[in-house]
């Protein structure tokens, strides 16, 4: 090999490895590049469970299409009942507001807050319900407290939500859904034997709940409000 020869050479591995040093490795191990946009479309952190109703806009909002009476609301309540007029009393108030992706919401938010309970999840349930409520729950898990028991809940599903009532009062809009769900639910002593429920079995439960928000505020979460049982 002559000297040229290995002189060429010597330039090319070191060409290489200038390259090498600044266009660096791929290993298939390197994380994603940074996207801003998806990152900033990521919901707050905190156990508040974020239901439709977005902060009210100061503009004007676009024009929206015309909706037929008898489509405005399909599948969530009948043209001129009392329901489908105070779906409409919360969109004129609220344009934003979207009784489908709401009853999404509001499916998460019964599922939390029964688990939260159960647990005595306080701070979970303080972001999730009214002071009035959160003091009622909190007055049971005390007592549950006191009496040593402890609580076992498990959903199997939840397999309804339906709107059944709609109104705006006093500023603040107001939903009552009914939830029927399958869940298993026992209460044990502190030596483990179920006092209350059953650990084995699971049971139909049907709940009305109302959650409300206030929609002069740009908080734009729905809270409990109030609870019971329904048929």
């Amino acid at each position: 090999m002559d000297i040229y020869t290995i002189i060429f050479l010597a330039l090319a591995v070191f060409i290489f490895l200038r390259l090498r040093n600044v266009l660096g490795q791929r290993t298939g191990e390197e994380r994603p590049p940074f996207d801003r946009s998806a990152r900033e479309a990521l919901p707050p952190e905190g156990n508040v469970v974020s239901m439709p109703g977005s902060p009210i806009d100061q503009t004007q909002p676009a024009p929206a299409a015309e909706i037929s009476p008898a489509e405005r609301w399909k599948g969530i309540a009948e043209p001129g009942t009392p329901l489908a007029a105070g779906l409409d009393a919360i969109v004129e108030q609220d344009s934003s507001f979207d009784a489908r992706h709401f009853l999404t919401g509001a499916k998460s938010a019964y599922e939390m807050i029964v688990l939260a309970f159960a647990n005595g999840d306080r701070r979970a349930l303080k972001d999730l319900l009214s002071t009035e409520v959160f003091d009622s729950f909190d007055a049971a898990i005390k007592e549950r407290e006191t009496n040593e028991l402890k609580t076992e809940t498990r959903f199997v599903s939840i397999d309804k939500a339906e709107i059944v009532g709609a109104e705006v009062r006093d500023r603040s809009a107001q939903l009552t859904i009914r939830f029927v769900s399958q869940m298993i639910s026992a209460t044990r002593d502190k030596a483990g034997n179920v006092v209350d429920g059953n650990a084995e079995s699971v049971s139909d439960i049907t709940d009305v709940w109302t959650f409300a928000r206030d929609i002069s505020s740009r908080d734009p979460n729905w809270k409990l409000v109030g609870t019971g049982a329904g048929q």
